[in-house]
């Protein structure tokens, strides 16, 4: 992308906003839908592989009407491999981190993404990392064990140790995306990595098949459908509106997962989580901030996998 591309862009914070909070409560629905579908004997290999087929259609229509046919030629198609793999065992991890632990306690550790983030570009990448981005890493971890109380024994710890997995997957994958993103549009990028999971999870979902009811594939089609719009809305947001004005959007998943889960009857979220939740929240806002203040590249979605 150019600096021209960037100028040229219609700059329309408030339809940002908006289109980055549906992507959000879409995302929301889709997670809590694949704790449901567990419920009903959907094991992980199934939501991921249907999440992907049911909206793979959906990508593909939307790249056609803005990039155009010509703009799925791949290129680098190794890291796009690399990409598909860390975006699918990251969607996988989170679909079960949702499973093992309230909706809400899951999407408050998946906000801890921007902080592996920051550890890994400054290990991985060797980018400069100072003391007030590790300051906010601190104070990250400490919302988390606030949130944990690992001492009290609230949630599972090897639910606890999934989404915290899950959060590292999804900062790997945000890595490897700044990279695709100086070659490929979002919505290419989006495209190949649906069509390319399609081959691993095609190999293996034989072995994992089975029939449902017809409730339980109403669900899988409305996981696979709202998260394709979901990825839609996500990268549309960005066509008007740059990460720091849309990225605050991504911390609401605390009040829809609470309220989703309330709604199937999970219970409200004990004081520690909110505590732990804003800490975190703080950490990662702030670690976005000094990035934008440094020219970098932000970890975008940390409250959620990134859509491209």
């Amino acid at each position: 992308m150019t600096a021209d591309d960037t100028h040229s862009r219609p700059h329309r914070p408030m339809l940002a906003i908006g289109l980055r909070l549906i992507a959000v409560i879409c995302l929301s629905v889709m997670f809590v839908g694949g704790r449901i579908a567990a419920n009903h004997g959907v094991n992980i290999v199934e939501t991921v592989f249907y999440r992907q087929l049911i909206a793979m259609p959906v990508v593909f229509v939307a790249v056609l009407l803005t990039s155009g046919a010509s703009s799925l030629r791949p290129h680098r198609i190794g890291v796009h491999a690399s990409r598909m793999m860390a975006g699918v065992i990251g969607m996988g991890l989170n679909f079960l981190s949702y499973i093992l632990l309230p909706p809400a306690e899951a999407a408050a550790i998946g906000f801890t993404m921007p902080i592996f983030g920051t550890i890994l570009s400054a290990l991985v990448l060797r980018e400069a990392t100072g003391i007030h981005r590790w300051s906010a890493v601190l104070l990250g971890f400490a919302g988390v064990v606030v949130m944990i109380r690992p001492d009290a024994g609230h949630f599972p710890m090897h639910g606890v140790l999934v989404a915290i997995a899950a959060a590292i997957l999804t900062a790997i994958t945000s890595l490897i995306l700044r990279e695709l993103g100086r070659t490929n549009p979002p919505g290419v990028t989006v495209f190949w990595f649906t069509v390319l999971s399609m081959g691993p999870l095609g190999i293996i979902m034989p072995f994992f098949a089975q029939s449902h009811d017809g409730f339980t594939w109403g669900l899988l089609v409305l996981i696979g459908t709202i998260g394709g719009l979901a990825q839609l809305c996500m990268t549309a947001a960005l066509r008007f509106g740059p990460v720091a004005t849309v990225l605050p959007m991504d911390y609401s998943a605390i009040i829809w997962t609470t309220l989703l889960g309330a709604a199937i009857g999970e219970g409200w979220p004990m004081a520690t989580t909110w505590i732990g939740a804003v800490l975190i929240i703080a950490s990662g806002l702030y670690i976005a901030w000094r990035e934008h203040v440094r020219a970098i590249p932000p970890i975008v979605s940390p409250a959620i996998p990134p859509p491209d």
